[in-house]
């Protein structure tokens, strides 16, 4: 698969100087590109104790990310995944590093750990003072004889960091540094590996199954488990953490290992905050990308027991963009809707073949829920069976509390029922289309000509007409036919279906957004939904 990059070779570089670039001027690098790849701070003058961190790149924003007052002084930056060399180090360390010292951290892998320790000496030689820290919060492997460095070393970055500036010295800074590392765990899980630029990808995790305890450069993790959703998963990583986590409140950090949307990381820290751990977490850092494996679809989670003093380091604010500072847990806060808006409970009542017919017709929307997202994905954003599928069990779950023996009032609460539950322009739709057959029924209308004034009701807000390639292709002729039995309703409903496929401009809802190209031959998700309805009803 195609990546936005020039040259393998390039990479680093480029995306450093774009970095620094937009930076405004706060960040700085030192010459010796491509060999010596060193961000830092623009403004040091070498009076307090210097943070340098650093290693393979592919893990943005860390490492450069983070430069910055009241975190790291510099950064040195190797190639994707792999540690820099001594000599760049040792740039690093010379460039920042005051009477004060300088503290290294570092994350458990061999190469940094030779690398940065032999820059550590030759800096030594040179009369600097300079310890090193190293970092091992992966609990994934217990039977290593190391572990691992992962995304747990950002609290050893922001605690070092924000001492550093309040002008702590060295011995100081490097015991608080000490004590994170002994209090923080890590574990990560991933659906899939990353896409090293200029490399093919490994295929190693198949469908359908997670990789719990895999690396940030993409190593084998402890084992690969069965896929049944976020919450179990994170349940698995909860129990691992819960085993290593001692008394009293923590802080979790939230990190996305680089290709995991916005929404599925906010679901993760929901399910996160009601696991078995939940409870002992007080304070967040994230949900956010912090120490990434370039696009890996995974997340991690890392737990560190802060006491105050710690708790406060971490939350002292930095004008650093990738830091998303720490957030207090609390209860949701709920407001009364206003005026208006709270729902109308209707009056409940009992009525067997009525309640069976909406079962089956939801049951019906509920089956073809893949295979009218597969249509939608051709037309729009492939969500509308997922939309019809939720709308369905939303009302199967209300069965209990509508009229069901009231027709005209049924409609009514169908309508209210979806305009709460179905979101997008077919839930509007929709609710518009059965709260007007409500008042048409209300009104004295027979049925059928209730649901035709419901869409007209619709088609007149809509503005969709036959030939727009949308439900009312179907459901206008299905209406129609009604008169004469439900089997000529189905078939009309079948063709006016089908007739969407034929139609390669669309005039009204998502498709009209879409290259004609691309309709052509398929038809309308929401037309085939009014199809299988009426065909249901029919045999």
């Amino acid at each position: 698969m195609a990546q936005f990059i020039n040259k393998r070779e390039d990479v680093v570089t480029e995306a450093i100087d774009g970095l620094l670039a937009l930076s405004g001027g706060a960040l700085t690098r030192l010459d010796g590109y491509p060999h010596i790849r060193v961000v830092k701070r623009s403004d040091w003058d070498k009076s307090r104790v210097a943070i340098v961190s650093g290693g393979g790149s592919g893990h943005e924003p860390a490492h450069v990310g983070f430069v910055g007052e009241g975190m790291l002084t510099a950064a040195v930056c190797g190639d994707v995944f792999a540690s820099p060399s001594v000599d760049a180090v040792l740039a690093g360390i010379l460039a920042v590093t005051g009477p004060a010292g300088c503290l290294l951290i570092v994350k458990n892998y061999t190469g940094d750990r030779l690398n940065f320790g032999l820059a550590a000496e030759r800096a030594r030689a040179f009369g600097l003072n300079v310890s090193m820290v190293i970092v091992g919060d992966d609990i994934a492997l217990p039977d290593l004889p190391q572990a691992r460095g992962v995304a747990g070393t950002l609290f050893v970055h922001k605690i070092a960091g924000a001492l550093a500036e309040r002008g702590a010295d060295l011995e100081t800074v490097t015991a608080a540094a000490r004590r994170v590392i002994a209090g923080t765990h890590s574990i990560g899980m991933s659906l899939d590996t990353c896409r090293v630029p200029g490399s093919p990808k490994e295929d190693r995790i198949p469908e359908g199954k997670a990789e719990l305890g895999l690396g940030i450069h993409g190593e084998a993790g402890v084992e690969q488990i069965d896929f049944a959703g976020a919450r179990p998963s994170v349940a698995t990583m909860a129990e691992r953490l819960a085993a290593v986590m001692g008394e009293g409140p923590h802080v979790a950090l939230i990190n996305n290992l680089g290709g995991t949307s916005e929404l599925e990381m906010s679901v993760l820290a929901h399910d996160l905050l009601g696991s078995s751990i939940g409870g002992k977490i007080a304070h967040a850092i994230g949900p956010a990308p912090l120490m990434t494996s370039l696009d890996m679809q995974g997340f991690s989670i890392s737990v560190f027991a802060a006491d105050a003093a710690e708790l406060e380091l971490l939350k002292a604010p930095v004008s650093i963009a990738a830091w998303p500072g720490v957030s207090e847990v609390r209860p949701i806060a709920v407001a009364a809707l206003p005026d208006g808006l709270t729902p109308i409970t209707p009056m409940r009542s009992e009525h067997r073949a009525t309640r069976e017919f909406l079962i089956n017709c939801c049951n019906v929307l509920i089956a073809a829920e893949q295979d009218l997202n597969a249509l939608d994905a051709k037309s729009g954003d492939g969500d509308t069976g997922s939309t019809l599928a939720g709308a369905a069990r939303a009302l199967i779950n209300a069965i209990d509390r509508l009229p069901l023996s009231d027709h005209t009032q049924l409609l009514r609460a169908i309508g209210q029922e979806l305009s709460q539950t179905m979101g997008g322009s077919s839930g509007v739709l929709l609710a518009i289309f059965f709260a007007a057959a409500g008042d048409g029924a209300s009104s004295g209308l027979p049925m059928r000509e209730a649901l035709r004034a419901g869409l007209a009701r619709m088609q007149e807000i809509g503005g969709a007409s036959i030939g727009d390639r949308t439900m009312v292709d179907a459901l206008s002729p299905a209406l129609d036919a009604l008169g004469e039995n439900i089997a000529a309703a189905a078939n009309a409903a079948r063709k006016g279906a089908n007739f969407t496929a034929t139609l390669t401009r669309a005039k009204a809802g998502r498709a009209a957004y879409i290259n004609a190209k691309q309709l052509e031959g398929h038809v309308d998700p929401g037309a085939e939904a009014v199809a299988r309805l009426f065909e249901h009803l029919a045999s």
